[in-house]
């Protein structure tokens, strides 16, 4: 059973840095998305949210060993 929390954990580090790649990769190369001047505020909004993501997953999983 506690393994469970530790697989969450890392799965939602994955989904953060999954965000992270492609936000980065839309504002500078415009793939996969229009890399338009509407989506570039979303795309840094987006880098800083998944960048606070995954500092937390990291803490809490140093909690958990």
């Amino acid at each position: 059973m506690q393994d469970l929390p530790k697989r969450v954990v890392i799965a939602s580090i994955a989904v953060a840095a999954l965000v992270a790649v492609a936000s980065l990769s839309d504002l500078f190369v415009g793939i996969p998305f229009s890399g338009s001047e509407h989506t570039r505020m979303m795309d840094i909004l987006f880098i800083v949210a998944s960048g606070i993501v995954i500092y937390l997953g990291l803490n809490a999983y140093k909690d958990f060993s």
